[in-house]
C-alpha cells in the first residue's frame, strides 16, 4: 500500500475535495483491492468513518465491513494515529494535533454479483457502497477517486466524470453519487452507441456467444419506448455494464448507469436472449421508478441500517410488469411471447401457498429479512413483491384502461408520478402514491388496496382478463398426476427434502424438510423420476415414503392428494364478443385473431 501523504497530487490543489480516496489494485490476483482515503481533518479531534451496509437497490443488510482488512491511520508526517472500532462498520480516528489524515485499508474482493466486489487477474469491478467510507456530517461533501490500473492497457469506466487533465481521477459531488457509480476497471470491451442524440456505452467484460450489434439495435429500442413513456430521457451519457459468467443472473439499476450479470450462454435462444432484453428493459425503467420517482422512505438513503417502506411492490413489481410489456413495444418480440411470460408469472405465483398468508405490502416491508434469505418454510409464509406486484400491475392497467376505453393506462400514472415528484426531487408517501393512481383511474379503489395490496385474497384473473378478450386456463398435463407437497432436490448426490407445502399431504404425514429421501414404496427415486413414478398412483392412494430423519430411518404413510395445475396458460376466450376484440386490439395493438 501507498506510504506517506506525497503521492496524492491533488494535495496541493487550489481547491481540492475534502475527500480524496485512491483505489489501487497491485496484485489482482489476492483479489484485494488497496483503498487509500486523504482527508482534512481542520480541528477535530477525532474523525468517524463508516461504511455502507446496505447497497440501494438491494435491501439486504449485506454487512460488507467483513470484506475490510489491514486498517491503518497516519497524520500528515506519516505517525501512526490511534483508532478503534465503534461498532461493526464504525471506525474512530483520533486526529488531535493534525490538520489532515491518511486512511488505507484493504478489501476483499472475490463475489461476481452486481452489488458487491470483484477482482482477478481479467478486471477489477466495484460498487463504492462496498468498498468506501462515509464520514458522518460530511456526505454531501465533493470526493475525488484516483484510479491505479496494475497494467497501464486496462481501461476505467464509470459513469462518473474524470477530472480535466486527469483521465483516472473521477469526481463524485456527494457520497450518494459515488454510491451510484460503479466501476469497471480491465480488459472489458466498450461500444459507443447512441440513442436520441444522447452518447451510450455497452461495456462488457466475459466471453459469450452474444452478439454485439444485435444488443445494441435491441437496447436503443428498448431505450426509445421508456423515454417516450416519460417525455424524454434525463442524463446526459449513460452506460450499460454487462459481466457474462457461466450461470449468473441479475441487474442492479444506478442514477445514469447500470450492471447486468447473464449467462455468457444465454444469448443465442430466442427465449433465453428475449428474457435478457427483459433484463435491460427492467434496470433501464429503474432510470425513472425508484431512482428518480422514489418512497418518501428512500429519500435520502440511511446506510447504516435497514430503510424500511410498503411500497417495494411499486418499485420492483410495476418495473416488472413493465419489463415484460415494453420489450414487446418495442418490436422485440411478438404478442405471443409476452403471453406466454404472463402465463409463467402466473403460474409461478399459484404455486406459491405464501401468497396466502404474506400480503404484498407486508412482503415489502419485510424484505429485509425474509426475501433474500430463504429458510425451509419460506414458501409457506412468504410472497415476492417482484412477482406478485408484477400481476398486480397488470391488473390496475388493465382496470385503468376498463375504465377509460383504453385512453388511459398505467402509462398515465408514472408520466404523474415522474412530474410531480421524479422531476421535482420530492418522495412520495404511501397515501400520495395510491392518490395519483386513483386520480387517474377516475375511480375509488379501495377495495383494491385492501384485498390485493394489504390483503391475501386471491387474484381474480378472469375479472380483469376477460374484458380484454383473455382467460387464465389451468393446465394439469397429458397425465395429472396426485399431489404430495414435496419439493426434493439432490445436492451432493443425496436427494433431499427442500420444502413441505403447508396442509400438504405431505407435511400431514409427518415429512419434514431437509429429510434425505430413500425410497417411494420401497423403490428408490431420483427427484427427476417422481413424476414418472406417479403416474402409477391416482389421487387416494397411500404409499409409504422412507427417509433418514436426522440419520434416523423412518417410513411415513402418505395419501395422495387430488391433481393441482401443472401451470396456467393465458388464452384468447373461446367466442370472443366484439367489445373484447376492440378491447385488445387498443391494448396490444393487434387482433385478437392473431392469437388463435
Amino acid at each position: 500500500m501507498t506510504e506517506g501523504m506525497e503521492s496524492t497530487y491533488l494535495i496541493n490543489a487550489p481547491h481540492p475535495p475534502r475527500l480524496q480516496y485512491e483505489v489501487a489494485m497491485p496484485d489482482p490476483a489476492s483479489h484485494l483491492f488497496e483503498v487509500t482515503l486523504d482527508y482534512a481533518v481542520e480541528d477535530l479531534s477525532s474523525l468517524d468513518l463508516k461504511l455502507p451496509v446496505w447497497t440501494p437497490g438491494s435491501y439486504l443488510v449485506r454487512e460488507y465491513a467483513k470484506h475490510l482488512q489491514d486498517f491503518s491511520a497516519v497524520d500528515v508526517q506519516g505517525h501512526t494515529l490511534k483508532w478503534q472500532k465503534i461498532s461493526k462498520n464504525h471506525w474512530q480516528v483520533y486526529t488531535r494535533n493534525t490538520h489532515a489524515v491518511r486512511i488505507q485499508y484493504r478489501i476483499y474482493a472475490h463475489e461476481l454479483t452486481v452489488r458487491t466486489n470483484h477482482l482477478d487477474a481479467s478486471h477489477g469491478y466495484f460498487n463504492p457502497g462496498a468498498m468506501f467510507f462515509y464520514i458522518p456530517g460530511r456526505e454531501q461533501d465533493e470526493i475525488a477517486l484516483t484510479i491505479h490500473p496494475p497494467d497501464p492497457t486496462w481501461q476505467v469506466t464509470t459513469a462518473l466524470d474524470p477530472l480535466p487533465d486527469q483521465p483516472l481521477t473521477f469526481l463524485a459531488k456527494n457520497f450518494d453519487t459515488l454510491v451510484d457509480s460503479p466501476f469497471e476497471i480491465g480488459t472489458h470491451q466498450v461500444h459507443e452507441f447512441d440513442a436520441l442524440g444522447k452518447p451510450h456505452q455497452l461495456a462488457i467484460w466475459g466471453a459469450g456467444n452474444y452478439d454485439v450489434d444485435k444488443i445494441i439495435a435491441d437496447t436503443q429500442k428498448i431505450i426509445a419506448v421508456e423515454a417516450n413513456l416519460f417525455g424524454g430521457l434525463p442524463y446526459d451519457r449513460y452506460f450499460f455494464l454487462l459481466h457474462v459468467s457461466a450461470n449468473g443472473y441479475g441487474g442492479l439499476e444506478h442514477h445514469n448507469c447500470c450492471s447486468l450479470l447473464y449467462s455468457r450462454f444465454g444469448f443465442r435462444k430466442p427465449d433465453a436472449y428475449n428474457r435478457f432484453m427483459g433484463l435491460v428493459a427492467h434496470e433501464f425503467f429503474h432510470l425513472w421508478n425508484v431512482k428518480r420517482i422514489r418512497p418518501q422512505a428512500l429519500h435520502p438513503f440511511d446506510y447504516d441500517q435497514e430503510n424500511y417502506t410498503d411500497a417495494l411492490w411499486f418499485c420492483e413489481g410495476v418495473t416488472s410488469f413493465y419489463d415484460l410489456i415494453l420489450p414487446y413495444r418495442a418490436g422485440i418480440y411478438d404478442a405471443k411471447f409476452y403471453l406466454k411470460l404472463l402465463s409463467e408469472s402466473i403460474t409461478r405465483l399459484q404455486a406459491i401457498p405464501g401468497r396466502h398468508t404474506q400480503s404484498l405490502t407486508e412482503s415489502s416491508f419485510d424484505t429485509w429479512i425474509k426475501l433474500y434469505r430463504p429458510h425451509a418454510n419460506t414458501r409457506n409464509c412468504q410472497v415476492s413483491y417482484y412477482l406478485k406486484g408484477e400481476i398486480v400491475a397488470l391488473l390496475l392497467d388493465l382496470q385503468i384502461r376498463q375504465q377509460h376505453q383504453n385512453q388511459c393506462s398505467l402509462d398515465d400514472v408514472m408520466l404523474r408520478l415522474w412530474q410531480t415528484y421524479g422531476q421535482e426531487n420530492l418522495g412520495y408517501t404511501r397515501d400520495q402514491l395510491l392518490e395519483v393512481i386513483e386520480s387517474i383511474a377516475e375511480m375509488d379503489l379501495s377495495p383494491f388496496w385492501q384485498n390485493y395490496l394489504d390483503g391475501t385474497v386471491e387474484l381474480p384473473y378472469e375479472e380483469f382478463l376477460n374484458p380484454f378478450g383473455l382467460t387464465v386456463v389451468a393446465e394439469f398435463g397429458k397425465h395429472p398426476l396426485p399431489y404430495h407437497g414435496l419439493t426434493i432436490h439432490n445436492p451432493a448426490g443425496k436427494t433431499i427434502i427442500k420444502f413441505v407445502d403447508i396442509a400438504s399431504p405431505a407435511q400431514k404425514a409427518g415429512l419434514k424438510p431437509g429429510d434425505e429421501w430413500l425410497a417411494l414404496d420401497g423403490f428408490r427415486v431420483q427427484p427427476d423420476q417422481l413424476e414418472q413414478r406417479l403416474q402409477d398412483y391416482q389421487a387416494g392412494d397411500s404409499v409409504s415414503i422412507t427417509v433418514f430423519h436426522d440419520d434416523q430411518l423412518a417410513t411415513h404413510s402418505l395419501t395422495l392428494g387430488a391433481p393441482v395445475p401443472k401451470s396456467y396458460t393465458v388464452k384468447p376466450v373461446p367466442e370472443p364478443t366484439s367489445l373484447q376484440k376492440q378491447n385488445f386490439s387498443q391494448w396490444l395493438g393487434i387482433e385478437l385473431a392473431q392469437l388463435m
